[in-house]
């Protein structure tokens, strides 16, 4: 079940969370043994340091421009795309520019 989220109505994810000055936010929109949807905010220079996940982890960037690094490989994301981190492969993600972005990992 999805939860922290209205439901039957017309959302914009980019603007179901905040920007916190020198924070990652995140807000936990689904958590269970098969997935994890998770929104984050990042400041500009802020990051989550590289780790690995069990799961194939998609990345779809709603607003600005963030930095992904899988495997010591830096791909520049901007508003509207997205990139798969695959299972099990060292990654981190850094604020190049304030962004949001959707989280989706399905183990």
């Amino acid at each position: 079940m999805l939860k922290n989220i209205k439901k039957s109505e017309i959302l914009s994810l980019k603007d179901e969370i905040a920007y916190q000055e020198g924070q990652v936010v995140s807000k936990t929109l689904a958590q269970n043994p098969a997935v994890s949807v998770t929104l984050f905010a990042f400041e500009k220079g802020e990051e989550i340091s590289t780790h690995e996940s069990g799961g194939d982890a998609m990345v779809t960037v709603l607003d600005g421009t963030g930095r992904i690094t899988i495997d010591g490989r830096e791909f520049v994301l901007q508003q509207g795309e997205s990139i798969v981190m695959p299972a099990k492969t060292p990654h981190a993600v850094f604020g190049e520019e304030r962004f949001k972005m959707l989280l989706t990992v399905v183990f």
